[in-house]
């Protein structure tokens, strides 16, 4: 398992990174779960082709271990954050959830979360504790300026524009995998000037993206130095994770961040 991981119950993630105890994190896999077919496991994603009464048996499996319901958000690989605290409480409903591809949370016992199934999720937390945040940032999400807009985010949520904050990057589709084109170097390069060392020749207008150091430079222009995490493949491991780019039809692994009411409660085991 890469460094920055450890093992949850389940087979889940569970980020190794200096965090004060009140922070809680997750991310979980295939692992557990009552999907079958291509989706398998713990398909946590409503909007996926999978049979809805599955997913929502998954989301209650996952609820089992967490100190309060997901706020789930309707992504849309844009840049949108948004308080974890407006979207409603484990909405069923993936149509009629808030279009966002980002939450922060400052209020205790509120769980941000985001859903991948190749696009790499990003927490942040600040290193006092006192705010959390999950984004989900694929290719279109970091041109966008995702994580940047969610470090300010979280810093004018907290009225402290100096606010030290650390980050965690989950399991996404690694750079031997994840073959772009000219377009996407073209849209990186656009925000982030030295997004080109990220970005491997494999042919005629063709390469492979590195999105962890993608991520890692986005970051660093809101002066998050300190990153941990990263370099674990969706693509690569089937038996772990779910991968749409492997797959074409694919369930969803989710990301989960949130401050505990008191500090020995990081994980419901």
């Amino acid at each position: 398992m890469t460094a920055g991981m450890t093992a949850a119950p389940g087979g889940w993630i569970v980020p190794s990174w200096p965090v004060p105890s009140s922070v809680g994190a997750l991310a979980t896999t295939r692992a557990g779960g009552v999907s079958q077919g291509a989706w398998a496991g713990l398909n946590l994603g409503l909007a996926t082709g999978d049979d809805r009464e599955q997913v929502l048996r998954n989301r209650a499996l996952l609820r089992m271990h967490l100190p309060a319901a997901p706020r789930w958000l309707r992504q849309v690989h844009g840049a949108r954050v948004i308080d974890a605290c407006a979207v409603p409480v484990d909405g069923a409903d993936a149509g009629a959830a808030i279009e966002a591809d980002a939450a922060f949370a400052a209020e205790r016992g509120v769980v941000a979360a985001v859903l991948t199934a190749d696009c790499l999720p990003v927490l942040l937390a600040d290193s006092a504790g006192r705010c959390v945040a999950a984004a989900h940032a694929g290719w279109r999400g970091l041109a966008a300026g995702v994580l940047q807009a969610t470090a300010r985010a979280m810093r004018t949520g907290l009225r402290d524009p100096d606010a030290r904050l650390v980050a965690w990057l989950g399991p996404a589709i690694g750079p031997d995998h994840f073959e772009v084109g000219a377009d996407v170097l073209a849209a990186m390069s656009a925000v982030l000037p030295d997004a080109r060392a990220a970005f491997m020749p494999r042919g005629p207008h063709k390469f492979h993206a590195d999105l962890y150091a993608l991520a890692r430079m986005a970051l660093a222009q809101e002066g998050v130095q300190h990153v941990y995490g990263g370099g674990e493949c969706t693509y690569c491991d089937a038996t772990r994770y779910f991968s749409y780019r492997r797959d074409r039809v694919s369930g969803r692994q989710a990301t989960l961040i949130w401050i505990n009411a008191s500090p020995d409660s990081a994980l419901l085991v």
